[in-house]
């Protein structure tokens, strides 16, 4: 099924609220992964935490890596999130993202993702935050889907 919002062009997809079978599909504990446009053109693809957050999908990286280099240069973003229990159940997104430098949410973004990925160690999570991200210069995207595609009817 394809969720799109009344648009003023093809080359302009507003941005839209995420349905509510979606959000809880994306609610659950996944993994995302992300296509970004390298300087060339070509595809680059990889597999990221994220959170949501109202109708924005947050993703954050260390600075310096090729995905958010594309995505400062080229803000286009598609994301896939399947079901691990069933791969045939997925959502698929494309849209834009808004760029956030601020240390202090970059930052408060991966120790939200830390905690939710290492839930069940909430010790190892608060090590890899304090002994990896809190040395790093972080960068956060969030992620307004313009156009939502899923197969979650089975």
């Amino acid at each position: 099924m394809t969720h799109r919002p009344a648009q003023a062009s093809d080359a302009s997809v507003l941005p839209q609220p995420l349905p509510d079978h979606i959000r809880a599909f994306l609610d659950d504990l996944r993994y995302a992964t992300i296509s970004t446009i390298d300087a060339d053109g070509r595809p680059h693809q990889a597999v990221v935490w994220y959170t949501v957050e109202v109708d924005e999908i947050v993703i954050n990286s260390a600075i310096g890596r090729r995905w958010p280099t594309n995505l400062v240069r080229d803000p286009r973003l598609s994301v896939a999130v399947i079901d691990a229990a069933d791969q045939y159940r997925w959502v698929g997104l494309t849209g834009t993202v808004r760029t956030i430098t601020d240390w202090a949410t970059t930052q408060a973004d991966i120790a939200g993702m830390a905690r939710r990925y290492h839930a069940h160690e909430p010790d190892e999570a608060e090590r890899i935050i304090r002994e990896r991200f809190e040395r790093q210069d972080r960068i956060t995207f969030r992620f307004s889907p313009g156009t939502i595609h899923d197969e979650l009817d089975g």
